[in-house]
C-alpha cells in the first residue's frame, strides 16, 4: 500500500504546528485514516490527538542522524498508520528527509509557512536553507502579514526560485489572499526565433524544465559553452551555462544535449552562440526523456560579461 506524505517545512516559530493543526481539522481531510505526525522539530504550539477525527500518532525525530528509512517503517509498522504527516525542522536539508522514504512512500503535498516579518532576515543569512524549502514546496504560506507588508518582495523571492509554486498570504486581521501577480517572461515566447539574452540564461532554463512540452518544436538562439562527454556520439555535446542557484556554494552546469547532422568540432569550455530546434526526447544522458536541441547552427562566441548565470 502506497502512504501518502505530507511534509511542512519553514524556520522554527513559522507557523508550522498551526498549518497541521488547520489542516487536521479541515472536514475535507477528515476521512478518518490512521494518521502519524511525526516531529522533527518542537516549538511553543503542542499537538493534542483528542482535537482531531480518527487516530492520531505522534512521533518525534530530533536528530537528523535518527531520520532513517529504518526508522520510518518501524514507526509506520507500530502505528499501522495509513497516511504521514511531518513537521521537519527548518535547519535540515529536504533531502533529509526525502532520501529517508521507503519506496513505498510518495510525498503528497510540500508547504512551506514563513513568518512575513523574518523572511528577508532568513533569506540574506540562511539562503541556501531558504532555497532549499522554496524549491522544493507547492505552496508558500506567507503568514503574520500587515498592510505595510511588501507583498511584491516576497513574491519576487519566491518567484526567483520557482515559477510553479502557488503563494498565499494570511494577514493579522484574518483575511487570507491568493497571490495572483503575472510574471512575464523577459523573452518572447512566441517568437519564429526565441531569442535568450545573457542575463535571461537561468531564467530561461528552469521554466523550460518545469515544462519542457512549452518548448517543443521551437527554435531558440542562445550563448552556451560547450560540454564533451564519452557517453555522448561524434555528433553530439553538451551546451550550456554554469548557473548559481543559490550561493556561490551551489553552482553546477545546467546544460541540454545537444544533437547535429554531422560531426561537431568544438572542445570543453568554448563559448558558443547556438541556434537549435528544441525537442523533448528520451536520451542515454537523461536516462529517460528530457531536453534534446537538434542543431541549426552554431557560431564561436565570447564568453559572457558574467560567466556564471543568475536568476537576478
Amino acid at each position: 500500500m502506497e502512504i501518502p506524505v505530507y511534509v511542512f517545512t519553514g524556520f522554527l516559530e513559522s507557523g508550522k504546528t498551526k498549518m497541521v493543526h488547520e489542516t487536521m481539522a479541515d472536514k475535507r481531510f477528515q476521512d478518518k485514516e490512521r494518521t502519524l505526525i511525526i516531529l522533527c522539530e518542537e516549538g511553543i504550539e503542542e499537538y493534542d490527538p483528542s482535537e482531531y477525527s480518527g487516530e492520531v500518532f505522534l512521533e518525534v525525530i530530533d536528530e537528523p542522524e535518527d531520520l532513517t528509512t529504518e526508522k520510518l517503517q518501524e514507526l509506520l509498522k507500530k502505528h499501522k498508520a495509513e497516511r504521514v504527516m511531518v513537521e521537519l525542522n527548518g535547519m535540515w536539508m529536504a533531502s533529509t528527509l526525502y532520501d529517508a522514504l521507503p519506496e513505498d512512500w510518495f510525498p503528497y503535498q510540500e508547504v512551506m509557512c514563513v513568518d512575513s516579518a523574518t523572511f528577508k532576515t532568513y533569506n540574506a543569512n540562511m539562503r541556501a536553507l531558504m532555497f532549499d524549502k522554496l524549491q522544493g514546496a507547492s505552496v508558500v504560506f506567507f503568514n503574520r502579514c500587515t498592510p505595510e507588508t511588501d507583498i511584491m518582495a516576497l513574491h519576487s523571492a519566491v518567484r526567483a526560485v520557482s515559477r510553479r509554486v502557488g503563494i498565499i498570504y494570511e494577514y493579522t486581521d484574518g483575511k487570507i489572499e491568493q497571490d495572483n501577480i503575472e510574471d512575464p517572461l523577459p523573452f518572447d515566447i512566441n517568437a519564429p526565433v526565441i531569442e535568450i539574452s545573457e542575463r535571461d540564461y537561468a531564467i530561461w532554463y528552469r521554466d523550460m524544465a518545469e515544462d519542457l512540452s512549452k518548448y517543443e518544436d521551437k527554435t531558440i538562439k542562445v550563448k552556451g559553452m560547450t560540454v564533451r562527454d564519452e557517453m555522448l556520439k561524434k555528433n553530439e555535446f553538451a551546451f550550456g551555462r554554469m548557473v548559481m542557484t543559490c550561493c556561490a556554494d551551489d553552482t553546477t552546469f545546467h546544460g541540454i544535449v545537444t544533437v547535429a547532422d554531422c560531426n561537431v568540432e568544438c572542445n570543453n569550455g568554448e563559448w558558443f552562440t547556438v541556434t537549435a530546434t528544441f525537442k523533448k526526447e528520451k536520451h542515454k544522458m537523461y536516462k529517460g526523456v528530457g531536453p534534446v536541441f537538434h542543431l541549426i547552427s552554431m557560431e564561436k562566441s565570447e564568453a559572457p560579461s558574467e560567466p556564471v548565470a543568475t536568476f537576478d
